[in-house]
Formats: structure tokens, sequence, C-alpha cells
């Protein structure tokens, strides 16, 4: 079996985050990681994206960064009369 080495950064939640992502998560009928990413393809709709990127110590990345080209997230259907 294949492994992938490849490690990620898994943040500590507040309790509330936790709770209000799992909340999502359940009317989105998906999993929490979904939802967080999700949450995070929707942020370049809320922010600007040309400040983060201006921000941004690691240009290596560009290319898989939601801030950069941004288009609309993959799932957004998954939202539908949630909004």
């Amino acid at each position: 079996m294949q492994t992938n080495n490849k490690r990620y950064y898994t943040p500590q939640f507040s309790e509330s985050a936790t709770v209000s992502v799992r909340r999502l998560a359940w009317a989105m009928g998906k999993k929490m990681p979904a939802a967080v990413n999700l949450m995070v393809q929707l942020i370049p709709l809320v922010v600007n994206p040309t400040k983060i990127c201006a921000a941004c110590q690691d240009k290596s990345k560009c290319q898989v960064c939601c801030f950069h080209n941004p288009t609309p997230p993959q799932g957004i259907e998954a939202l539908d009369g949630v909004f």
C-alpha cells in the first residue's frame, strides 16, 4: 500500500469554532474537513486577494492558493438553502 508522505498543518480550533464548523458540515451534509475546505475557498469572496498576496511570505505555493486567481469554489451547491 502506498502512503502519502505529505504533512499538513492541523490547526487546533477553539470550542466555538469546532461547534460552528460541525453545524455547518451537518447543514451541508458533509464531513468537517470538507466544510473547512469550502470555508477557505469562500474567503476570497469576502477579503481582498490582492492584499493577501502582497503580504504572502511563501510565493512557491501560489498555484494552489485560493487567493491566486480566485474561482468559484467546488461544492458550493452544498450550501444551497443554508444562506
